[in-house]
């Protein structure tokens, strides 16, 4: 738990429930960055995909609880068969997790014999089942770029991510048509207007923004590309106190905890993701309380699943 974060007081006898079942259970609270700031609270680790499948792979708890999305869940079952993994909210979905099925992409490499498949974590396990090479937007263009340049892949399922790794990794990948619809709304003309409005901004931005793929952008001095981890650390770096960041709402909520007296302006404050906002801390509660909803992705499945996900961990 972030101890240093105000707890109104007519919530802390939840926390207070929510601490004690976890030691009961011998249990450990993993949240993404984009999840409500009740649960950054509660949380034991907060991160990004890449440093969250790490943390679940490194873990002694008995019981991982993840605030985040299925498929985050479906990755930690993955990496830790041995563990009892629970999700709060069963049908927190994600769009661009369910952009793309195993199905598809079997039937997409029919097409292409020769192809090399590297997919995005935000993918669902009988897609990892299906995929070479998994990979995480802080290193996505590590892994391509050590792959022969004469090596045809396919990338799935984000579309703009695809773009912007093309661009600056001089490669022509096939690209899965799908997105991510909070990133997809923030195109060039907006950041532009923003940038504008804020001549003494940086500006923060996650490639999964359409607007990666727009050289403009690419090109900007006061512009700088990278996961949401990168987001994170990169006000530290900087000689800058003011900031636009374009991601979702919810990292802004760490930023201003890391860096209070830094300026964050929301590039996407009207497009939350409103899968990562379905849990509340209620859900948080009843998941330890009553163990529910346990996702435990099947042993034919996870071997398969298991050898792009290790390949990723891999090369860091």
């Amino acid at each position: 738990m972030i101890k240093e974060v105000q707890i109104p007081k007519e919530r802390k006898a939840l926390f207070d429930e929510i601490e004690a079942l976890k030691h009961k259970e011998n249990a450990i609270i993993l949240a993404h960055y984009y999840a409500l700031p009740e649960l950054q609270v509660a949380a034991d680790f907060l991160g990004d995909s890449l440093a969250l499948a790490r943390r679940a792979g490194e873990t002694s708890a008995d019981v991982i609880v993840f605030c985040g999305v299925q498929f985050m869940a479906e990755t930690a079952s993955i990496i830790s068969p041995d563990k009892r993994v629970l999700i709060p909210v069963k049908d927190a979905g994600c769009s661009l997790a369910e952009g793309v099925t195993g199905k598809d992409l079997a039937q997409w490499k029919k097409l292409h014999p020769k192809g090399l498949v590297v997919s995005y974590v935000n993918t669902t396990a009988d897609v990892k089942a299906e995929t070479d090479w998994c990979v995480t937007s802080s290193n996505a263009l590590k892994v391509i770029n050590q792959l022969p340049n004469d090596q045809e892949i396919l990338f799935c399922p984000d579309k703009n991510l695809g773009k912007y790794l093309n661009m600056v990794s001089g490669r022509n990948m096939e690209l899965w048509d799908a997105s991510c619809y909070v990133h997809a709304e923030l195109k060039t003309a907006k950041l532009k207007q923003l940038i504008e409005e804020h001549p003494e901004a940086e500006c923060l931005i996650h490639p999964e923004s359409i607007c990666c793929s727009d050289q403009e952008i690419l090109d900007h001095p006061h512009c700088h590309i990278g996961s949401t981890s990168f987001i994170m650390n990169y006000p530290a770096t900087s000689d800058k106190e003011t900031f636009i960041v374009g991601t979702e709402s919810g990292a802004i909520t760490e930023l201003r905890r890391r860096y209070p007296n830094y300026t964050f302006i929301e590039a996407l404050p009207e497009n939350p993701c409103e899968h990562m906002k379905q849990t509340k801390l209620e859900d948080l509660r009843d998941a330890l309380l009553y163990g529910r909803y346990e996702v435990k992705v099947p042993e034919d499945l996870r071997k398969k699943a298991i050898i792009p996900i290790e390949r990723m961990l891999q090369i860091g």
